[in-house]
């Protein structure tokens, strides 16, 4: 098996490409040791030291690690994680774990569900595929008031440049298509 491996925006973070499918559908982030037990590989990689974060999508993993510590230390065990896992036959996710978790929406009750629609098929099509080449997922969570608000995962949670992408990629675009969006904001 032969794993590649891909620089993200962000530093701390890192794409390995295990050249098979990841997620058969949807995603799944573990940011911490409690969350990855629904997962053999994700419970595996967070045991590696200085392991904060990993993500699935669907032909990739991206891991995320400390600032003190060192990918030229770090990516060996990590791609060993790997290999064991897919070699071991375990599944990605333990029976009854879910791909991702419920995602709370919070729209603004008089907001135009047309308008709302266009914004969630310009961040399914336009956005999405291209924050998952960087090794990252973006989520809509709500449109109020103007502003459309965003759940940024994998390696885009914490990455220097998201706000850079935030405001000079997205939200121009959802300005210039969809003239309601004055402005859009990170959430947690």
């Amino acid at each position: 098996m032969f794993i590649q491996t891909e620089p993200t925006p962000n530093p701390a973070t890192l794409k390995f490409l295990p050249g098979r499918p990841v997620m058969e559908s949807g995603v799944a982030d573990f940011t911490t040791i409690k969350d990855a037990q629904q997962s053999p590989l994700a419970n595996s990689l967070f045991n590696v030291e200085g392991i904060t974060g990993v993500f699935f999508g669907t032909d990739f993993i991206t891991v995320t690690k400390t600032d003190d510590m060192e990918w030229q230390v770090i990516k060996p065990l990590v791609l060993g994680a790997i290999m064991d896992h897919y070699t071991s036959g375990h599944p990605l996710l333990l029976d009854g774990a879910s791909s991702a978790a419920e995602e709370e929406i919070f729209d603004d009750a008089d907001a135009d569900p047309d308008v709302i629609e266009q914004i969630k098929e310009l961040i399914e099509t336009r956005v999405r595929p291209a924050v998952a080449q960087d090794g990252g997922d973006i989520i809509y969570k709500g449109f109020k008031g103007g502003t459309v608000f965003l759940h940024m995962r994998g390696a885009c949670a914490g990455c220097p440049s998201s706000t850079m992408t935030l405001k000079s990629g997205i939200e121009n675009m959802l300005r210039h298509y969809v003239p309601e969006v004055t402005q859009v904001e990170a959430v947690m």
